[in-house]
């Protein structure tokens, strides 16, 4: 089937973003799968920007008129791959029935310096002398930088940013100076966060045991929302693609407040 005027190729979206977001360089969970992970018959006019691929958005990308989903959290996420049933079955159907793609990206988009999570958090909050943070398999994912204010300050700063009210944990200094960011799940970084010099550390989620891993090392932290978080990444990646192809895209909003 050719492509019609009003249209792009996917073919040429999914080559971009592959060399665009270093698909093969940058390691990941082996459940992510990154990349594309469900194709269409070759064409796309919409694009729906989503954290996650579930039911829910695709439900709202396929209302929209959807022709590709963009997501951080791919299909096989969390659950890894499983026989085409029940859920599964459901979502797959849904998704080839209506001629929807789907392309996901986790770490490669969490790591980007230009439209990664990290990156585009950093600029929300107008953070300076920014650099690279957050080792993860011989990479850095994250970012550090500065930004002069109190910890109330910098949850105002936050809850615009996100929309959500951070829960903080008030054991580093009163005034954040230097301040890491890694989003997501990524509390086990709050220790390399303390060993480079940073008084604050921003993630999105982490396990009961983390509250003592601040308050023992003497560092604010703050969990503004694992899903929250990683909102900013497929916005900014929808943005450059609709720019470099013409083609209109929308954030379907699914928090899970977590």
């Amino acid at each position: 089937m050719g492509v019609k005027s009003g249209e792009v190729d996917l073919g040429s979206i999914v080559s971009y973003l592959d060399e665009y977001l270093d698909l093969t360089n940058v390691p990941d969970y082996p459940d992510a799968c990154n990349g594309l992970q469900v194709e269409n018959s070759g064409r796309v006019s919409k694009i729906v920007a989503c954290t996650d691929a579930c039911q829910a958005t695709i439900d709202a990308a396929t209302e929209l008129g959807a022709d590709l989903m963009l997501v951080h959290h791919g299909l096989f996420w969390g659950d890894g791959l499983r026989p085409l049933t029940d859920r599964h079955y459901r979502r797959a159907r849904q998704l080839i029935v209506n001629d929807i793609a789907v392309y996901s990206a986790h770490i490669p988009l969490d790591a980007h310096a230009v439209v990664g999570n990290n990156a585009e958090l950093a600029r929300l909050l107008e953070m300076r002398a920014i650099e690279r943070f957050g080792d993860y398999q011989a990479i850095k994912i994250g970012v550090l930088g500065e930004l002069d204010g109190t910890r109330d300050e910098l949850a105002a700063r936050l809850e615009r940013a996100l929309g959500e009210t951070p829960r903080v944990i008030p054991t580093g200094p009163e005034r954040c100076r230097r301040i890491g960011i890694v989003t997501g799940g990524a509390s086990a970084h709050i220790g390399e966060a303390r060993a480079v010099g940073l008084d604050t550390f921003i993630t999105g989620e982490g396990p009961h045991h983390s509250y003592f891993d601040a308050e023992e090392w003497g560092i604010n932290v703050f969990f503004a929302g694992h899903y929250a978080t990683e909102t900013l990444g497929v916005k900014a990646l929808a943005a450059r693609l609709s720019d470099r192809f013409g083609v209109d895209w929308e954030f379907v909003d699914h928090p899970t407040g977590i």
